[in-house]
């Protein structure tokens, strides 16, 4: 780390190149080294969109202040008394123009104030162990598969095991690669064998396969959250779903209504191709919906289709996907109705969203396309990690006027008009975010990028800890993964009333988006996802990897 007064030094991630395969650093652009004044003022203007409102509060205030007063004193009562006996005055005026003016503002206030959206409860998905993929059974097939070459299994060898993932993370039945029915999951109450049809080598990535992997997924988990929190598929009013690189018709968002028979009048929204940053955007989206539509629940779905998905080339770039991907599915319970506050987990306060699309680097640094060979796969370029860098620099200036203590807000702006009026050529004040949120959720698209993001951020390990257990319990299950980081943080850590929390998404586009809720009550309670969690194995198991944050130079 830089010596205090001294400039921060660029951050670099070691990555594999598709050049002859050498190593070379790529430089994740330091945020802290620069901040653009036009970020910052968009996020005071969002912040300015609520100004009329919280305004209103304190003149209502004052007005019913000043005919309390005069009640108190016997003005109204005199004033009441003349206008009987006399023509109106100019005290009664004043009376009749403030009771006016009071009533106004009230009436502005219910009109203008935004409903509350609330997030009632969530399940993540665990897969049943038949769909682990250890690394000798991602290995081994890989190499019964046939597709790949020597240099290629090898390349998939040396990224499982540096990859910060562990060795229960879970893929679908249409990848996992049999050498006998022998290993097949048999199911306990029948005796036979689960998934049979897609669990055999070669791998069979049908359509009839990516919608059973869809339907595994994603039903048993809108079952539970909708059986836990006792609401009806019926009174669903809005549903959003969204899954990159898997989209059928009928949609799969007809897939969840036909499953639940839910309302024919419901507002169905299936997002397509916004990659792993993509569940933020959902939460947008419902958020929104959610204004307009009274006394109403909103349906949340973030998964990623692994079945037909898998890159069977020999393209490094396109080969990280298969080593970091794998199966995870959420759904979140959304309400806007005040009588759900009570039994809430969670009140949404803010979504940003940042999207770099219109700079050809960062539209193409995460891109689907076919090899020379025609196999199609999600190609990640060396400019992925400046891309990223820029991207969160964005989002994070964007966010800090909504969400950092008046003192850090004052510094920054005391540091601004120095430097800008006054000529100071000292560096720029970055304020400090560990003040502004309790908890993180950190998507977890791989263990560089964790890393970077808590040196960049000045997070604390323990508040980074979480996103790094659910990579290594779960690897990178794409717009999901926050969830799975938040199931983490209340199985262990619990949540305390007022606790603000985090999560922070990247994906294809390219895009980082950002969701900041505060917790409702106190309360811990264990997912299933994370039961039986080592999670000191875990820390055995980053401390001996090479590179690990904890072993890098000072």
């Amino acid at each position: 780390m830089a010596a205090p007064g001294e400039p921060a030094p660029a951050v670099t991630a070691t990555v594999m190149t598709t050049n002859g395969g050498h190593r070379s650093a790529l430089n994740f652009p330091d945020y802290r080294r620069s901040v653009a004044l036009k970020y910052v003022k968009r996020g005071y203007t969002f912040l300015m969109s609520y100004v009329l409102t919280i305004a209103l509060v304190p003149l209502a205030g004052m007005l019913l202040l000043e005919l309390v007063n005069m009640h108190r004193t016997g003005e109204l009562t005199r004033l009441l008394s003349v206008a009987k006996q006399t023509d109106l005055t100019f005290n009664l005026v004043t009376v009749i123009a403030t009771i006016g003016a009071l009533m106004g503002v009230v009436i502005s206030y219910y009109i203008l104030r935004t409903r509350p959206v609330y997030l009632v409860d969530f399940q993540v998905y665990r897969a049943p162990d038949s769909w682990m993929a250890t690394y000798t059974r991602f290995m081994a097939g890989s190499r019964k598969c046939g597709r790949f070459t020597d240099e290629a299994l090898d390349f998939q060898e040396k990224i499982m095991t540096r990859s910060g993932l562990g060795q229960e993370t879970y893929l679908p039945p249409g990848l996992m690669h049999y050498a006998s029915m022998a290993n097949h999951h048999v199911n306990g109450s029948t005796g036979t064998p689960t998934s049979r049809a897609v669990q055999v080598v070669p791998p069979e990535c049908t359509m009839e396969n990516a919608r059973k992997e869809f339907e595994m997924v994603v039903f048993p988990i809108i079952e539970e959250l909708l059986q836990r929190t006792g609401v009806h598929p019926k009174q669903i009013g809005i549903l959003v779903l969204n899954c990159s690189l898997f989209n059928p018709t009928p949609s799969l968002t007809a897939m969840i209504i036909n499953k639940f028979k839910m309302r024919s009048s419901i507002l169905s929204y299936n997002l397509a191709g916004m990659g792993c940053s993509a569940s933020p955007i959902s939460i947008d989206l419902a958020k929104q919906l959610l204004q307009l539509h009274p006394s109403s629940y909103a349906l949340v779905v973030s998964t990623e289709n692994i079945t037909q998905n898998w890159y069977f080339g020999n393209d490094r770039d396109k080969l990280l996907p298969n080593c970091l991907f794998r199966v995870g599915g959420a759904a979140i319970l959304l309400s806007n109705r005040r009588r759900d506050a009570w039994r809430s987990k969670y009140e949404l306060m803010h979504t940003v969203r940042t999207h770099l699309g219109a700079k050809d680097e960062a539209y193409s640094c995460i891109f689907q396309m076919e090899d020379q060979e025609r196999n199609i796969g999600v190609r990640l370029t060396k400019e992925l990690f400046a891309v990223a860098g820029e991207a969160l620099k964005i989002n994070v200036t964007t966010l800090g006027p909504l969400v950092l203590p008046l003192s850090e807000q004052l510094l920054f702006f005391f540091n601004l008009v120095a430097r800008k009026v006054f000529g100071y050529r000292g560096k720029p004040y970055i304020p400090d975010f560990k003040l502004a949120f309790d908890k993180v959720c950190i998507h977890t698209g791989g263990r560089a990028v964790i890393d970077e993001i808590e040196r960049q951020l000045q997070l604390t390990n323990d508040m980074v800890e979480p996103s790094r257990a659910a990579l290594y319990r779960y690897g990178n299950v794409s717009s999901a993964s926050i969830w799975y980081v938040l199931a983490y943080l209340e199985s262990f850590n619990g949540m305390r009333r007022g606790d603000r929390i985090w999560q922070m998404g990247f994906g294809s586009g390219f895009k980082c988006n950002s969701a900041v809720w505060r917790a409702n009550r106190n309360f811990k309670c264990l997912h299933q996802a994370w039961e039986g969690f080592n999670l000191e194995e875990m820390r055995a198991h980053l401390a001996s990897l090479p590179n690990h944050h904890n072993k890098k130079g000072s």
